[in-house]
């Protein structure tokens, strides 16, 4: 704060009988107290350290006043403390909590790195480097997990999803993405999760432009990171959950072509799924109508789209939705699966697009779903009706 900031006394005089006097005029102070935790998690699985490796130096030595070990550290835990723009190290350049993080004096340390040199550092690394730090990410975690479990894991789910970065000016491969109606990046996330375990933990990212298609990078992605985890876990089984953007004749061959695989695709709303879901909706109407709840029906069916060169299971599931005060929804969703039960539906994660149609006062849609929760599924084919709706998206 300024030197000339004047202190205030307030007084409570209904609550203590001394006058209250609050200052703001330390010299060194910080709001990201909490980020020495930061600290923590960085010794324990070392990072910042391993990505650092990956970089090569090829600055002018006697010029060099940060490594890029610091500068990549001050740009991580930047990030982590809600500094996503390099402008913001200006200000944070003499913050003490920022410089006890890359373990300087938190007063008499020297101030880090400025706007213009983290702008030079996060444009220096080439594709190579790049690559590296993203194998680095994949064996961290993989490596961590195969120590927690000691590389016991039965079953280990994967999830590939692409999501929108948003971009707010003239950055390189920055594009307009329909989908999510912005100008934006669209890299692609890998998630891991073990067993029965709740948690899902990102161990790739790939950074694409805003117009990118679902499959561009993903096979490469998939086939590097069940290698590893092959050799990590010997004894697992796989499930690939993945959208309908990934429903493609060279992704369903690759799933089907590896061994000790399992994989639940959403479709895209197409006509001919459309119609064949359209008896099991139907089903669906009359058991909500007659019990005046939500209920819904799952059916199964062999179908080939016409890339595709022959049949495969698909699993549909439709459902009405009643809520108080609301009319009644349709809604069916279809996934391609090569699981023996009818997997667990959820939509938590559902992303792909959906076409609805008007029936009534009901809304009819066709959709898709990618987070297929258990890989033993839900028991047989069934139908049922509650009086709790399922978890919409």
């Amino acid at each position: 704060m300024k030197h000339d900031t004047i202190t205030q006394t307030v007084l409570f005089p209904d609550l203590f009988t001394k006058p209250v006097v609050a200052t703001f005029d330390q010299p060194h102070a910080s709001s990201d107290g909490g980020a020495v935790l930061l600290t923590a998690a960085e010794r324990r699985y070392d990072l910042i350290a391993s990505f650092a490796r990956c970089l090569v130096d090829d600055r002018q030595s006697g010029k060099v006043r940060h490594t890029l070990h610091d500068l990549l550290a001050q740009r991580v835990f930047g990030l982590a403390c809600g500094y996503p723009d390099a402008n913001d190290a200006d200000r944070l350049a003499e913050d003490p909590i920022q410089k006890l993080l890359l373990g300087r004096d938190p007063v008499a340390g020297a101030p880090l790195a400025s706007q213009p040199t983290l702008s030079r550092f996060e444009n220096g690394p080439g594709t190579q480097a790049l690559y590296q730090m993203g194998r680095e990410l994949a064996a961290q975690v993989i490596a961590r997990h195969r120590q927690r479990l000691h590389g016991r894991a039965r079953q280990i789910t994967i999830d590939l999803d692409p999501t929108d970065d948003p971009t707010h000016g003239a950055q390189q491969l920055t594009f307009f993405n329909g989908h999510d109606d912005s100008w934006c990046y669209l890299p692609l996330l890998a998630f891991l999760t073990f067993d029965r375990e709740v948690e899902q933990y990102v161990c790739a990212a790939v950074l694409r432009p805003g117009n990118a298609s679902a499959m561009r990078g993903t096979l490469g992605v998939l086939r590097r990171l069940l290698a590893r985890l092959r050799v990590a876990f010997p004894k697992a089984r796989f499930l690939v959950r993945l959208d309908g953007g990934f429903a493609t004749p060279e992704m369903f061959d690759v799933l089907d072509a590896e061994a000790g695989l399992d994989y639940v695709v959403a479709m895209a709303d197409n006509k001919v799924l459309t119609r064949i879901a359209e008896p099991t909706m139907g089903e669906a109407r009359t058991r909500s109508d007659a019990c005046g709840e939500t209920a819904h029906v799952d059916t199964e069916t062999r179908y080939a789209a016409r890339t595709w060169g022959r049949e495969r299971r698909v699993v549909i599931k439709a459902e009405v939705v009643r809520l108080a005060g609301r009319a009644p929804r349709d809604n069916a969703r279809v996934v391609v699966t090569n699981l023996q039960q009818t997997p667990a539906w959820s939509t938590s994660r559902s992303t792909a697009p959906a076409a609805t149609s008007k029936t009534g006062s009901r809304n009819s849609t066709t959709g898709s779903t990618s987070a297929v929760r258990a890989a033993d599924g839900s028991g047989p084919i069934n139908s049922a009706c509650s009086s709790r709706p399922p978890r919409m998206s």
